[in-house]
C-alpha cells in the first residue's frame, strides 16, 4: 500500500508542479495518452540531450539521424511486424476488464518478490550492521523458496511464449490462481494474440490511398539507411547510428502513469559490428549503459539486469535494464544481439544489397547488429518518482523536495528578491538577465521568502538565489542548495561558476569514467 500511495504522490505531484497534463483534460482525456507540460517538456529535453551527447558527441564511431515517422509498408513485412508484432490478450469475463497475460504473471512474481524484500529487512532490522544482504540471499531456505518459484514460473511463460502455446499460458495463470485485480474474479476467456500496430493512410482520396502504419519502433529508420550513413559518413565497422523520436502501439492496457503509453518517445542506437564480434560488444554496451544509468546518482541499488527467457528467433542474447519504480522493478532499457536478421530481411524485401565491404579482409557481408533501446518516457518517470521525498527536518517539520539530477533539472536557479521595493526586484532581474545566457532561471516574488523556498524545493530548482539589502552594499547574495539547504554568501560574479559545476553535463558524465 506504501508503494501504491507513493506513485499517486508522484502523478499528483507532476500534475501540481507542472510536468505532466493529462492529454485533453478538458474533454476528460484519453486513456494512456499525456502533454509534458513546461518543467516536462524542459526534463524530458535534458535526459534526450545527456543521453544523446553521451551516446552521439561522445563516441567517435557513432552518428545520430532523425528518420521519418511514416515508412514504406514493406518496411514493417520485412520486419516481421506486420505478422508477429503482437502481445497474448485475456479477458475477464465477469469485469469485462482486458489484461496482457504475461503482465498478470509477471505482476504475480512480483508479489513474490516483495516477500523476498520482507525477509531481507527483517533480517537486516534483527542482525543491524553485521547483516550481510548477499550471503543472506544466498543462504536463507525462505527467500531460496520464494526465488525459486519466481524463476520456475517465468521460465515456463518464456517457453510458453516462445512456442505460442497459448492454452499453456492461460493454464498458468489458473494453476497460479491469478485474480482479476479489479474484481477479484478468476473467470478467464482462452489467451489470444493482439497485433499492436496503429494503422493509417497516406493519399488524397480513399480510392487511391495506400495503407500505412505509424512506427512502433524507431529501430527500422535506422535499418532502412543503414547503407546511406555508412557511405556519406565514411563510416568503418564497428559503428554505430542513434536516433531518438516518437513511437505508437496501441498497447492492450497503457497503465501506470506515462509508464506505458500508446504514443512515448525511444531513444535507440544500432551497432553495427562484424560477424562473431557479437558477444565481446554485447557484454561492453552492457556495461556502458548501466554506467550512464548510474552516473545519474538514482542508487546503484535501484537497477539490475534481467536475461530474456524468451528470445526473438533472431537474437542471440538480450537483457533488461530493470529499474525499481514505486510499482517494482520494471524495464527500462533493452540491450539485443540481433544477429544479421535486420538488414538481411531488408536486403531480401528491398532486392537491394545492404553489405558492408571489408577493406581489411577483402571481402563482403552484411553486418551484425547490436542494439540498446531506452524509453525517454520510462526514463522521465524513473528520474521524477526515484527524486521525489518527504523529507522531515530537525524541527520536526515535513518538506516536499524533488531532489532532481542537477543536470537534469528543468529550472537550475530561481533568483529571489527579498522585498519588492528598495531596488531589490531590480538586481534579481539583472542576475536573470545575466545568468539565462548559459541557464534556465526563473524569477519568483511572490510570498514569504522560506516559502518560496520551499515551493521550489518542490518544484526541482537546484539553487535559489537571495537578493537581500546586504547586496547594495557588498554586491554579494545568498545561494541556498535544495538537497542541503546549505546556504552561502557569495559575489554576484561567483554565481555563474558556482551553478554551472553542479550543472556541467561534463561534470556528471565523467563518473562513467
Amino acid at each position: 500500500m506504501a508503494n501504491e500511495d507513493q506513485f499517486k504522490k508522484v502523478i499528483s505531484h507532476a500534475k501540481e508542479y507542472g510536468y505532466v497534463f493529462q492529454s485533453s483534460e478538458i474533454y476528460d482525456g484519453l486513456s494512456a495518452v499525456y502533454d509534458y507540460a513546461q518543467n516536462g517538456a524542459e526534463l524530458k529535453k535534458n535526459i534526450r540531450d545527456y543521453w544523446w551527447k553521451a551516446m552521439v558527441q561522445m563516441n567517435e564511431n557513432i552518428v545520430g539521424i532523425d528518420a521519418a515517422i511514416f515508412m514504406h509498408p514493406t518496411t514493417w513485412k520485412a520486419s516481421g511486424h506486420v505478422d508477429a508484432f503482437s502481445d497474448p490478450l485475456i479477458d475477464n469475463k465477469d469485469s469485462k476488464k482486458r489484461y496482457r497475460a504475461d503482465v498478470l504473471v509477471e505482476d504475480y512474481c512480483a508479489k513474490i518478490e516483495n516477500k523476498i524484500e520482507k525477509e531481507v529487512k527483517k533480517a537486516a532490522k534483527r542482525f543491524g550492521d553485521a547483516f550481510n544482504k548477499e550471503e543472506f540471499v544466498s543462504t536463507n531456505g525462505r527467500v531460496l523458496g520464494y526465488q525459486e518459484k519466481i524463476d520456475s514460473i517465468l521460465k515456463r511463460l518464456g517457453q510458453s511464449l516462445e512456442k505460442e502455446d497459448l492454452a499453456d499460458v492461460k493454464a498458468l495463470i489458473e494453476e497460479l490462481e491469478i485474480a482479476d485485480p479489479l474484481s477479484g474474479s478468476r473467470n478467464w476467456t482462452e489467451v489470444k494474440q493482439f497485433n499492436l500496430m496503429f494503422g493509417t493512410k497516406l493519399g488524397a482520396s480513399a480510392e487511391s490511398a495506400m495503407d500505412l502504419y505509424l512506427r512502433p519502433e524507431t529501430a527500422q529508420g535506422i535499418f532502412v539507411n543503414f547503407l546511406n550513413v555508412q557511405k556519406t559518413g565514411r563510416m568503418k565497422i564497428p559503428f554505430g547510428i542513434a536516433q531518438t523520436g516518437k513511437a505508437f502501439r496501441n498497447e492492450i492496457v497503457a497503465r501506470q502513469f506515462i509508464f506505458r503509453m500508446r504514443e512515448f518517445e525511444q531513444m535507440e542506437m544500432q551497432f553495427f559490428i562484424k560477424p562473431g564480434t557479437q558477444k565481446e560488444w554485447f557484454e561492453h554496451w552492457k556495461d556502458a549503459r548501466l554506467k550512464w544509468h548510474k552516473s545519474l546518482g538514482m542508487g546503484d541499488e535501484n537497477y539490475r539486469f534481467h536475461d530474456h527467457e524468451k528470445l526473438a528467433h533472431y537474437a542471440d542474447a538480450a537483457t533488461d535494464i530493470e529499474f525499481k519504480f514505486p510499482f517494482g522493478f520494471k524495464e527500462l532499457e533493452g540491450i539485443h544481439s540481433r544477429t544479421d536478421f535486420d538488414l538481411k530481411q531488408h536486403e531480401e524485401f528491398s532486392g537491394k544489397k545492404l553489405q558492408y565491404f571489408d577493406h581489411e579482409d577483402n571481402a563482403s557481408y552484411i553486418p551484425y547488429v547490436l542494439e540498446t533501446s531506452i524509453g525517454l518516457d520510462r526514463m522521465f518517470l524513473a528520474v521524477f518518482s526515484n527524486s521525489l521525498e518527504d523529507e522531515t527536518l530537525d524541527d520536526g517539520s515535513v518538506r516536499t523536495v524533488l531532489k532532481l539530477p542537477a543536470v537534469l533539472a528543468p529550472t537550475k536557479a530561481a533568483v529571489l528578491p527579498l522585498i519588492k521595493r528598495d531596488g531589490l526586484p531590480e538586481i534579481a532581474r539583472e542576475i536573470i538577465e545575466d545568468l539565462k545566457w548559459d541557464f534556465n532561471v526563473i524569477y519568483d516574488e511572490k510570498d514569504a521568502v522560506g516559502r518560496r523556498y520551499r515551493r521550489q524545493d518542490a518544484a526541482g530548482t537546484p539553487f535559489c538565489i537571495t537578493v537581500d539589502h546586504d547586496t547594495l552594499n557588498d554586491n554579494t547574495v545568498t545561494i541556498r542548495h535544495r538537497d542541503t539547504m546549505e546556504q552561502q554568501r557569495v559575489k554576484i560574479e561567483d554565481l555563474r561558476a558556482i551553478i554551472k559545476k553542479e550543472v556541467d553535463v561534463k561534470h556528471w558524465l565523467m563518473k562513467m569514467k
